[in-house]
Order: C-alpha cells, then sequence, then structure tokens
C-alpha cells in the first residue's frame, strides 16, 4: 500500500486515494492505471480499512487516459497487445466493484472517458457544482462502451438515457447529473472535502460485513433472476444474522443508544 503514480494515505478505517497529476488534469498512464487496479485488489485485505474515497488533486477529477503517454503507444500496438492494455483497464474497474467496502468518489473537476467510468464504478459520487462527466469515447472513434460503461451506465439511468450519453458524448453537467442519478448529490468545491469526508466516516462506522454483503448481493443480483436473487439475499442475510454486529445492533436498540459495530 505504498503506490508510486498516486497518493494514499489511511486514517480513522478511511483509505483515502488521490490521484495527482494536476497538470494533466490527472490524466492516467500505463503506470497509474496498473497501480490503481492493483491497489483496489489489495485494498480487500486491510482489515483497518472500511470505506475508501477517490479524487483529484487540482482542479480535475480525472480527464482520462493520457494522450501524450499512452494513445501515441496505442497506435504502434498489435491486436494482442491492445487486448492486453484493455483488459487491464477493465480489470480496474472490476476491482473497485469487487472490494467489499464502500467506495466514495469526489468529483472535484472533469471525469472524462475513463475518468467517468471509474467514477461510475465508485459506489457514491459526490460532486463539485463545477465537475462534469464525460463518456466521450466515440469522439476519438472508440466504442462507448468501454470498461464496463455499457453494462453499468443503462443499469443507473436506464438504456434510453445510457445510449444517448454513449452514442454522443456530450458533457453532463452536475444539475443534470443529479437529475439522473449520475451522482448522489452535488456542492459547493468548498464543500466537497467535507461532504465527502461525512459520508466516508458514516460509512466507516456501519457494520463492515453487513454493507460488504449488500455490495457483493448488488452485483450478483444484476445477473439473476428474481427467484435466485431471493435465494441469494436469503443466504447472505443468514451469514449477516451470525455476525457479532447483528447482536450488536439488537443491544444497542434494547439499550437505546447508538450502535458500536466491530
Amino acid at each position: 500500500m505504498q503506490p508510486h503514480t498516486f497518493d494514499y494515505a489511511e486514517r480513522d478505517g478511511i483509505g483515502a486515494i488521490t490521484l495527482n497529476r494536476p497538470d494533466r488534469l490527472n490524466a492516467l498512464t500505463f503506470e497509474v492505471y496498473a497501480e490503481l487496479r492493483d491497489t483496489f485488489a489489495a485494498l480487500e485485505a486491510r482489515p483497518g480499512v472500511r470505506v475508501v474515497t477517490l479524487t483529484g488533486a487540482g482542479r480535475g477529477f480525472c480527464s482520462g487516459g493520457d494522450v501524450e503517454q499512452i494513445i501515441g503507444e496505442l497506435l504502434a500496438r498489435d491486436t494482442r497487445a491492445l487486448l492486453e492494455f484493455t483488459r487491464m483497464t477493465g480489470a480496474l474497474i472490476r476491482n473497485i466493484r469487487a472490494l467489499r467496502k464502500p467506495v466514495v468518489a469526489a468529483i472535484n473537476g472533469v471525469a472524462a472517458g475513463a475518468g467517468a467510468v471509474i467514477a461510475l464504478a465508485c459506489d457514491f459520487r459526490v460532486a463539485s457544482d463545477r465537475a462534469s462527466l464525460a463518456f466521450l469515447f466515440t469522439k476519438v472513434g472508440l466504442a462507448g462502451a468501454d470498461m464496463g460503461a455499457a453494462y453499468l451506465l443503462p443499469r443507473v439511468v436506464g438504456l434510453a438515457r445510457a445510449t444517448e450519453i454513449l452514442f454522443l458524448g456530450d458533457r453532463i453537467q452536475m444539475d443534470e447529473a443529479l437529475r439522473l442519478g449520475l451522482v448522489t448529490s452535488v456542492v459547493a468545491p468548498e464543500r466537497l472535502a467535507e461532504e465527502t469526508d461525512a459520508l466516508a466516516r458514516r460509512l466507516a462506522a456501519g457494520p463492515a460485513f453487513a454493507l460488504g454483503m449488500t455490495k457483493e448481493l448488488l452485483n450478483q443480483e444484476l445477473d439473476l433472476n428474481f427467484g435466485a436473487a431471493i435465494e441469494a439475499e436469503a443466504e447472505g442475510q443468514a451469514l449477516c444474522m451470525q455476525g457479532a454486529d447483528f447482536k450488536e445492533g439488537y443491544a444497542a436498540f434494547i439499550d437505546r443508544r447508538p450502535p458500536r459495530f466491530e
């Protein structure tokens, strides 16, 4: 947990990732992609981390792949090498979704291309009112279906709006993003860190196992029929009922006090 291409810190149960290439609006390089992928995988085994936050330094959240450091090299690659890259970027999104801990994106500025998909993969998106989202892949001659965008986006905004967003690649301002449910909340820039921290602390104080089970079932049930979903929830809830947090929740209710989850 000592990445070299971005900043990482832990405090009070929160693992804070900050993309730190502000002069490039936190554009992604091959190395940043790989370290983010590996970091989200490693966070599963960090018992002291109950919530993860993700933001960018400076004016941007993440402007996508770095044109100078990525695009030029990709143009020289053969099909096998290109597929190696696209699978790596997809693995980053898969690891964000697979992490059994809440992930909160603090969208402080432009989130474009891969940056927009990374934000989409997070469980919560708190945004500055000066931020924007742009799934702009088609504007550079690529499929709008990239890194899981065509899987995740319709489940957030519906198929018709996802089709419009991914086909046209237009920039989405935060009032529209809030209306569509693309972001959790929109705040003034000076309140973004405070709002993100408050949400992260609230989640960190919650029942970690139960929150992890909730995220896992949300992921699973996207592809299950109703009967299978009911069974998956029955099994998941039975596991939660055996845990210390369930007993603590009951004791706190009886004692009329806030629960102190493990």
